[in-house]
């Protein structure tokens, strides 16, 4: 003869399902924001910490050279015009170089937008210092206006032997709607 469950039972195993659903909730939550910090921490999947870097006072390693590629493109539906001045520059470890990208706004509309950057492959990305960007801000843009956005960087002479090649890669995507404040003020002053 089976016996059937009690009701304590039922209400027992109906609590930890639910306490198991809950806590598979909240850890669905936090894996974005762990991932993201992971990341951050090692480099992995090309992210970095967008900080400013302080200027190069390191030796410059003439013994090696690094080819820096830089890969351009615009977020789907983004109608704007974007590009490297120089698809690759060799650097040495240590050297500081200048890359002007450049920007046209196609439309017959004042957008603001964002450039963030990837590089490949991560582990590189803890030895890329950027003095300058156009990605540490929001890029306001005159209808149909073009304009030159200098990138300042240097990689740490510390940057592993095995790294014969980085590539930097920047996606522009479209802050109109999102935009801060100091961009929309800079697209509401008269250009001279």
């Amino acid at each position: 003869m089976s016996e059937r469950p009690t009701q304590p039972d039922n209400t027992r195993i109906v609590r930890r399902l639910l306490l198991t659903v809950v806590g598979m909730f909240a850890f669905g939550f936090a894996l974005v924001p762990l991932y993201n910090v992971f990341c951050d921490i090692t480099g992995f999947n090309g992210r970095f910490t967008d900080g400013q870097a302080a200027a190069n006072t390191k030796t410059v390693d003439t013994s090696r050279t690094i080819n820096v590629q830089f890969i351009t493109r615009v977020n789907k539906g983004m109608p704007w015009g974007f590009e490297p001045e120089v698809q690759s520059v060799r650097v040495h470890p240590g050297e500081t170089k200048v890359v002007n990208f450049f920007a046209k706004n196609l439309t017959g509309k004042n957008m603001v937008a964002q450039a963030i950057p990837s590089v490949a492959p991560g582990e590189a990305s803890l030895y890329l210092n950027k003095v300058e960007c156009f990605c540490f801000n929001q890029q306001p843009l005159a209808a149909g206006s073009d304009t030159a956005m200098p990138m300042q960087f240097y990689l740490d002479p510390e940057i592993p032997e095995h790294i014969h090649t980085v590539t930097l890669s920047y996606t522009m995507y479209d802050m109109t709607e999102n935009a801060q404040p100091d961009a929309l003020a800079a697209l509401a002053q008269p250009v001279n």
